[in-house]
């Protein structure tokens, strides 16, 4: 799996007792269902995933939902099973620009203290700016990218230890050995091919294979 640094991010928050929902905003393809999704089943004993892209594209089951109540029955129709308490219990909402509507019930939702939630967009900004009575004061955006050049070594062997080994040497002004040198030059031509998609990534590691990058 590779290594993101949001991780640690999402891990403190939802072990905390904030009084706002987290949105992880991005761009398409970026890792932010995937990582959201592994943090979540790690911590929750219920963890339920709604795709409002999926649903608005589908049978539209959120998109008049304008009531918690009436949240809350939609989300007991597909995960009725899985709604305990709020300790134990995750509602990850995904793709939420889908049904800007939500962004204004996550206020409600928060004050009710029911559940647990944490939510992801795509060029959210763009729909905040457009939608009216955003909860401000109830939600925090936090932006995640392609994986950087970083990650890309870690996902390529590297360990911790050598990264921060060369971040020492590079404040210092002092010069990596040759062969370090060529060997982190040489991925770093590679990361400016691949680039920093997830996907993109792990097919590169699969089968060394620019073309099918």
């Amino acid at each position: 799996m590779l290594v993101r640094k949001i991780q640690p991010y999402i891990e403190s928050y939802l072990k905390s007792d904030s009084n706002k929902v987290l949105i992880i905003d991005g761009a398409r393809q970026v890792g932010k269902t995937f990582i959201i999704r592994h943090v979540g089943q790690q911590l929750f004993e219920n963890y339920i995933e709604l795709n409002f892209a999926e649903d608005q594209n589908g049978p539209r089951v959120f998109e008049s939902v304008r009531t918690v109540k009436d949240f809350y029955f939609q989300v007991s129709t597909i995960a009725g099973e899985k709604m305990g308490e709020k300790k134990n219990t995750l509602i990850f909402l995904d793709e939420i620009q889908a049904y800007p509507h939500l962004l204004t019930m996550l206020e409600f939702l928060k004050q009710d203290d029911k559940f647990t939630y944490i939510a992801s967009g795509s060029l959210l900004g763009v729909t905040l700016k457009k939608t009216s009575s955003i909860p401000i004061g109830s939600i925090e955006v936090k932006r995640m990218f392609p994986l950087d050049f970083e990650e890309f070594l870690l996902a390529n062997g590297f360990n911790r230890f050598a990264i921060d080994t060369m971040r020492e040497k590079f404040q210092a002004g002092e010069s990596l050995d040759i062969a370090a040198h060529e060997k982190v030059m040489d991925l770093f031509k590679k990361y400016l091919l691949i680039g920093g998609l997830p996907d993109a990534v792990n097919s590169f590691l699969a089968d060394t294979n620019i073309v099918k990058v």
